[in-house]
C-alpha cells in the first residue's frame, strides 16, 4: 500500500522496522511497517484506512513473541507507553493494553488491592495477557477480569464482556480483529504490606527458578493438562539443555526457551518443533506453543 494514502495520522510510522530485534529474544526479522498510535482515536483512524485485504497485526512488549526471520508482512500495529495508563477506583482498575504487567501489579500493591499479584510473574503487557489467559501461581487473567475494550478491523469501539470471549487455558478467544486497548480488572480491597510481601514472595522465587536474565520469552508450552506440567514432558524427554544452533532449553527451567547466543528464529523454532515431535512420538502427549510466532519463515522469491 502507498503510504501516501494514510492521512490524519499522529502516530510513528515506519517502514522495514527492526521488531525482531526488540522482543525479549532479540532475535528475528523485520515489519514491513510498524504503526505506533499516538493513542485510541489515531489507531481508529489507522484502521479505517488499512485495506482490508491486506494483513495486520497487533504486537506489545514482544515478551512471549518469536518474530520469523523473514520479518512480517503488511502491517504491525504496537501497543506501547501511550496505552499504558492505570487508573484505580475502589478495587477496581482500569488497565492500558501497552502497560507492563509487572506495573500493573505494582500499582495494585501501592493502592491496596489484592488479587493481581500473579501479573508480576508474567512478562509483556496486559494486552498480550489478556489475548492468551496468561496466568501464573494458581491465578489467571479470567479470575480478575470485567471487561476488554478495543476496536474492530473497521476502527470502531467495541466492548467485551467475560461472557462474551469464554477464556479457556491459555486461550483469551478474543474475536477475530478485535485489538484489545483497554482492560478493566477487579481485585479486592487488602493491606499494602499483605499485598507487597506477595509480590516479593513472588520476585523471589522468579529469581531462582527461572532465567530472567537471558533472551527468554518466558514459558515456552502450555501445561498439556491440570496434572501435567510442561516441563516435566520437556525434561522426560531429554529436552533440558537441549539446543539447536542458538536456541536452548535452559537448565535452571526446562519450559523456558532462551537465545543462548546468535540464535535464529529458525533455531528457536526448530528447538520447539522438536520437543511437541518427541513428546508424541515417546509419551503420546501433545505439547502446544505457549509462545506467539509471527511473521514468515522464508522471504518470498
Amino acid at each position: 500500500m502507498d503510504l501516501a494514502n494514510l492521512k490524519n495520522l499522529r502516530g510513528t510510522l515506519s517502514q522495514n522496522a527492526p521488531i525482531g530485534q526488540q522482543s525479549w529474544f532479540r532475535c528475528g526479522g523485520a515489519a514491513d511497517l510498524l504503526f505506533q498510535p499516538a493513542d485510541q482515536k489515531d489507531l481508529q483512524t489507522f484502521l479505517a484506512q488499512w485495506p482490508e485485504d491486506q494483513p495486520l497485526c497487533v504486537i506489545g512488549g514482544l515478551a512471549n513473541t518469536i518474530v520469523r526471520d523473514a520479518g512480517v508482512r503488511g502491517a504491525v500495529v504496537k501497543l506501547g507507553k501511550e496505552f499504558s495508563a492505570i487508573t484505580c477506583e475502589g478495587e477496581v482498575m482500569t488497565i492500558g493494553a501497552g502497560a507492563l504487567n509487572g506495573t500493573a501489579a505494582s500499582m495494585a500493591a501501592k493502592k491496596g488491592i489484592g488479587g493481581l499479584e500473579f501479573l508480576s510473574g508474567i512478562p509483556g503487557t496486559i494486552g498480550g495477557a489478556c489475548a492468551m489467559n496468561a496466568g501464573a501461581y494458581g491465578n489467571e487473567i479470567c479470575d480478575i477480569l470485567q471487561e476488554l475494550r478495543g476496536v474492530d478491523r473497521q476502527g470502531q469501539e467495541v466492548t467485551l464482556a467475560p461472557a462474551d470471549v469464554q477464556m479457556t487455558y491459555r486461550r483469551g478467544n478474543i474475536p477475530q480483529g478485535v485489538i484489545i486497548t483497554q482492560a478493566i480488572f477487579k481485585g479486592r480491597q487488602e493491606d499494602t504490606q499483605s499485598v507487597r510481601a506477595r509480590l516479593k514472595e513472588i520476585k523471589d522465587k522468579r529469581n531462582t527458578t527461572q532465567p530472567i536474565r537471558e533472551n527468554t520469552g518466558g514459558s515456552t508450552f502450555a501445561n498439556p493438562s491440570d496434572d501435567m506440567r510442561a516441563w516435566q514432558v520437556v525434561e522426560k524427554v531429554g529436552g533440558r539443555g537441549l539446543q539447536i544452533g542458538g536456541a536452548a532449553m535452559s537448565e535452571m527451567h526446562c519450559n523456558f526457551m532462551v537465545n543462548a547466543g546468535g540464535a535464529s528464529a529458525q533455531d528457536l523454532e526448530a528447538l520447539g518443533d522438536e520437543l511437541i515431535k518427541r513428546a508424541q512420538d515417546q509419551l503420546n502427549v501433545t505439547l502446544r506453543w505457549e509462545i506467539k510466532r509471527i511473521g514468515d519463515c522464508k522471504k518470498s522469491p
